[in-house]
This record gives C-alpha cells, structure tokens and sequence, in this order.
C-alpha cells in the first residue's frame, strides 16, 4: 500500500447496511489499509450530510473518492487501494456513471479539472454501459463553454480522426460544446466526411462556435 488513505463513513440509524460497511472499514484500518477512519451518525450530526452533499447513507470518502450505498469488503478494499496510488480518476467517474450519480461526476470534474482527459479515455471504450455512454455525454454538456472544456480541445481533435464513425461524431459534437474557435480546424475536415451523421454533426458544431 503506497499512502493508505484517511476515510470518513456517515451512517444513521435505521440504515440497513450501515453496519456491515463499518466492519469492513474497521477491519481496513486493523490492517493498516486505511491510515484513519472517522465516523459520523448524521442523526447526531446532520451537518456532516449537508457538508458531504449527501441524504442516503451509507456514505463513504477513501481519500478524494465518494461512494454511497451497500460496498462489500473486497469493493472498498479496491477502492481504498486505488485512493493510496491516486491514478484511478476514470475508474471513478466510471463507478458515478454506473451508479446514476452524475450530479457527484460533474460536481467531482469540475472540482478536479485536471482530471477531465480521463473522460477521452472512458469515451472510447467499448464496453460502456449505456448509463456509461449517456453519462460523459451529459458530463460533456453539462460543462459546456467552461474553462476547463475550452482547453479540452486540444486533446479532443485527434479523436475526429479516429478510424471508428461513432468516436468522430462524439468528438465533434464535444468539439463544439468546447466554445474554442481552434476546433474549427479539426471539424472543417469532418465536412467531407463519409458518414452522414458525423458530417452534420461538425455541421452543426461549427455553427455553435465562434468565429
């Protein structure tokens, strides 16, 4: 284990669940897997939800990544072993996706900006869930014309090359969410593109971008 994380666990009476992920937290730290685990009943202490942006418990953070709901002793022990080497960012937003928590994704990227190229990567996956698939879409949408997004474009216009059709219209419609002009370049080619719908998905990006 390279930094064992710090994780805090919110519970509440009535949780059903509650309890076995606290044995399973507990047992982390008898094995020195997590450095310290702070525990809160929100019963007690309701602004530790309010803080965490939470209501349903259990409710976990292992070092910068945020998991709700019932994780078996293995799945957190993955976790916790992905927060001490710090590299698992797509594997996280990944797991958001999965579990429909998109308003966390958005909220976790736009905290880490610099982790927006992992959203590239988990893009051209082929085993995506659909909830995966929509999910990077409506991340992409959701931080339309932000900063961060802006400077995105640079990495985003290799993938209008890409050999598959399905990348080259999502790189262009996230082309244009980006609002930077530069991705004019990469989406003028995709005008003559031999698909149909990527071609009028540059269309319209390029109609959506500032001249």
């Amino acid at each position: 284990m390279n930094n064992p994380p710090d994780t805090l666990l919110l519970i509440a009476p009535g949780c059903p669940h509650c309890q076995s992920v606290l044995t399973s937290l507990t047992e982390l730290v008898k094995k020195g897997d997590i450095g310290h685990l702070e525990v809160t009943n929100i019963a007690v202490h309701p602004e530790a939800a309010q803080e965490a942006g939470t209501r349903s418990v259990p409710w976990m953070r292992i070092g910068p990544y945020e998991l709700a709901g019932n994780y078996s002793l293995g799945e957190i022990k993955n976790w916790v072993e992905k927060a001490a080497k710090g590299d698992s960012s797509q594997d996280y937003i990944r797991e958001l996706l999965e579990q429909q928590h998109m308003d966390q994704a958005v909220a976790y990227l736009k905290q880490h900006p610099e982790q927006l190229p992992a959203l590239l990567d988990l893009m051209q996956r082929e085993d995506n869930s659909l909830g995966v698939s929509f999910g990077v879409s409506a991340i992409f949408e959701a931080l339309a014309g932000s900063q961060a997004l802006h400077q995105l474009a640079a990495q985003l216009g290799p993938l209008t090359r890409s050999d598959k059709a399905n990348i080259r219209g999502d790189a262009a419609y996230y082309l244009g969410l980006t609002g930077n002009p530069e991705a004019r370049s990469w989406l003028e080619p995709l005008l003559a593109d031999p698909q149909e719908d990527v071609r009028e998905i540059a269309r319209e990006a390029l109609d959506s971008l500032p001249s």
